[in-house]
């Protein structure tokens, strides 16, 4: 399950959190670093230094520049944030979270992410809304900033007791994603950004949304169709049917324009 936990890390400005960041998941079996757009060098010396002993991580961890990329092959993301959000998304604690990776991560094509955001600001709300829940750790509310590698080994100590406690259980009563054994692979990020978008233009034609209005329509869109976990053969079943309301659409559009009734042609 370790192997499939991927670290990401955006908008870094100090190269020590990245090399501390390194050393907290070496310590728990974690290797996956991915950085977006840091904002330091992230083979400055003091990420190296901060890294004792995880060098490998360090020279090792790939940078994208956006978050789509760093995570389009997952099939689960999760958004580290200590902020409430005008919009309500499922929120889960580091235990929570950990103990549900083993079953997240039964299928063969399935990877985690786990995206923390910049030292200072965070993740941004369009950030979070790319996630499929976030997770909050629990800090002292009188005091609740805490430093990005600190975040990081917390998370990452909770997923190897999660593996720990796993690997203890014997086979017979380890239980199947969702109870049983799934029909389907988890769709990837990838595929989900682009029925989001697909999605979006369906919505804007049929005149159901207005992008200069927007009332946070697509961010409860993301939430509702995140929030199911979708397979791969349900996203194509959704895109499918948003292929057929497009053809359906251009079919009828001459007579929109002249002021005639779609319905007047079923």
């Amino acid at each position: 399950m370790l192997d499939r936990i991927r670290i990401v890390l955006i908008g870094t400005s100090h190269p020590g959190n990245i090399g501390g960041a390194a050393r907290a998941m070496r310590n728990m079996g974690l290797a996956d670093l991915a950085l977006v757009a840091p904002r330091c060098d992230p083979k400055d010396r003091d990420a190296y230094s901060r890294a004792s002993g995880a060098l490998e991580l360090v020279d090792g961890a790939r940078v994208f520049d956006t978050l789509e990329a760093a995570v389009a092959d997952c099939t689960l993301v999760v958004g580290a944030s200590a902020r409430s959000r005008h919009l309500p998304w499922p929120m889960v604690g580091p235990r929570a979270l950990a103990e549900s990776l083993p079953d997240a991560l039964a299928p063969a094509n399935a990877q985690a992410a786990l995206v923390f955001g910049r030292e200072d600001t965070g993740l941004t709300n369009a950030e979070l809304q790319r996630c499929h829940r976030h997770v909050h750790i629990p800090t002292n509310p009188d005091f609740s900033s805490l430093n990005l590698a600190a975040a990081v080994q917390v998370l990452a100590y909770e997923c190897r007791q999660a593996q720990l406690a796993r690997d203890a259980t014997p086979a017979d009563e380890t239980n199947q994603p969702f109870g049983v054994e799934w029909d389907n692979p988890p769709t990837s990020h990838a595929d989900m950004e682009r029925f989001f978008a697909h999605l979006e233009k369906t919505l804007i034609t049929l005149e159901f949304h207005d992008p200069d209005n927007p009332r946070q329509l697509m961010a409860r869109l993301r939430r509702l169709f995140l929030r199911a976990q979708l397979d791969s053969m349900e996203m194509n079943i959704l895109r499918g049917i948003l292929t057929s309301m497009d053809k359906r659409l251009v079919a009828t559009t001459p007579t929109r324009r002249a002021g005639g009734n779609p319905s007047d042609e079923r």
